[in-house]
């Protein structure tokens, strides 16, 4: 059965802004992607931190 349209039991969205339809990726060292996900929230904490990279360099 599909899904039906305006169903109010679907997903919601739970972030303030729009994210980009391209991912971010990079190869992290090795055992990195398992504790990342061990994280809390960590995908938006990890949005956060490359504001903050980004603002460090245009500050620069």
């Amino acid at each position: 059965m599909p899904f039906q349209k305006n169903n109010k039991l679907g997903a919601k969205k739970i972030i303030k802004e729009e994210l980009d339809q391209l991912p971010i990726c990079f190869k992290g060292r090795a055992g990195q992607r398992e504790k990342l996900k061990t994280v809390p929230d960590w995908q938006e904490r990890l949005r956060e931190y490359v504001d903050e990279l980004i603002r460090d360099v245009d500050n620069q």
